[in-house]
C-alpha cells in the first residue's frame, strides 16, 4: 500500500493542491492576495494559488503527525525574524490563514476536531492515499526500480 510517506512532499502537495481548486467550500478570500503569512514574512506570497498549497500542505502534516492544534501548525509554518543587529528569532505564522483553511476542509469533510487536535477524515486520508498512489505509479513508470514496489 503506498502512502504518503512513500512520495515527495513536493509532488503530493501539486497534486492535492490541484484537487483542492475544484472543492467548492475551499475558496481563498478577497484578502489572500495582499496578505502576509506571518510577522516573519517580508512580503506576501509569489504563489497565485499559495491558498490551495497551504491547503495541500495542512492536509499531509495532518496525514504524517497526527491530531495537531492550531498552535502546532502556527509553530510548523513560522520561520525566523532578524531583529537589526540582535540574532534572528523564530516567529509563529499568522493564525488567520490557517484557521480558515481549516475551518474549509472541515466543511469539506476532509478534516475533523478531536479534542486533541484537528485529524484527517477517513475521505481526506483516502483522497491523500489515491493521490499518493497515482504519483507512484508514475514516478514507477519513469523509473523502472521503482514498478516493484507498487
Amino acid at each position: 500500500m503506498v502512502n504518503a510517506h512513500d512520495v515527495p512532499s513536493s509532488k503530493l502537495i501539486g497534486a492535492l493542491a490541484a484537487q483542492m481548486k475544484n472543492l467548492p467550500s475551499v475558496q481563498e478570500p478577497d484578502w489572500a492576495r495582499w496578505v502576509k503569512t506571518g510577522s516573519h514574512a517580508e512580503r506576501s506570497p509569489v504563489n497565485a494559488d499559495w491558498w490551495f498549497a497551504r491547503a495541500a500542505s495542512l492536509m499531509r502534516k495532518l496525514y504524517i503527525h497526527g491530531p495537531l492544534g492550531l498552535s502546532d501548525l502556527k509553530r510548523a509554518y513560522g520561520g525566523s525574524k532578524a531583529l537589526h543587529y540582535f540574532p534572528k528569532h523564530h516567529r509563529d505564522a499568522g493564525g488567520s490563514s490557517t484557521r480558515r483553511i481549516l475551518k474549509q476542509l472541515e466543511q469539506a469533510e476532509l478534516v475533523a476536531k478531536t479534542p486533541k487536535g484537528r485529524v484527517l477524515s477517513p475521505k481526506g486520508r483516502a483522497m491523500v492515499d489515491k493521490s499518493s498512489k497515482e504519483i507512484f505509479t508514475s514516478l514507477a513508470e519513469e523509473n523502472k526500480a521503482l514498478a516493484r514496489y507498487a
